[in-house]
């Protein structure tokens, strides 16, 4: 129908928009951009309900439970750059990936710190043990 180039039209634009938030884009600028492209119709409320909306999946995926057996457990972290209260400061960024028995690779978890100091570790990993993580064999670090 003659609505479907609009509806394209709205799945594009909304895609930039939730692109441009995990990019690290405010929602202000996030907003600018929008005007930039031509665009109009979207309100500041718009664009933060659609942010508001990756970080509600984020969530959901970081705090899914984990089930049946993980023997293969690789844990790891990176130092990334973030801006925080108007300042870019590092944070450590650790991972979780496990291997199930049929050997089907997951992300089974992911956890923002100020450092890899042990008590962020020891949480961490708590906290994938919480989720249901069982039968690991072999960790690699």
């Amino acid at each position: 129908g003659f609505l479907e180039p609009r509806r394209m039209a709205e799945k594009a634009l909304t895609a930039v928009i939730q692109e441009a938030y995990v990019q690290g884009i405010s929602t202000r600028s996030v907003d600018d951009l929008v005007k930039a492209m031509g665009m109009s119709g979207i309100s500041k409320s718009q664009v933060s309900r659609l942010c508001e909306e990756i970080d509600g999946k984020v969530k959901a995926f970081l705090e899914r439970p984990i089930e049946g057996d993980w023997p293969y457990l690789w844990i790891d972290a990176t130092y990334l750059k973030v801006r925080r209260g108007g300042r870019i400061v590092s944070v450590a960024v650790i991972i979780a990936v496990g291997v199930n028995a049929d050997g089907r690779r997951e992300v089974l978890g992911m956890e923002v710190g100020t450092s890899e100091a042990e008590p962020i570790w020891t949480e961490f990993l708590r906290k994938l043990t919480r989720r249901g993580l069982r039968g690991v064999k072999l960790v690699v670090s």
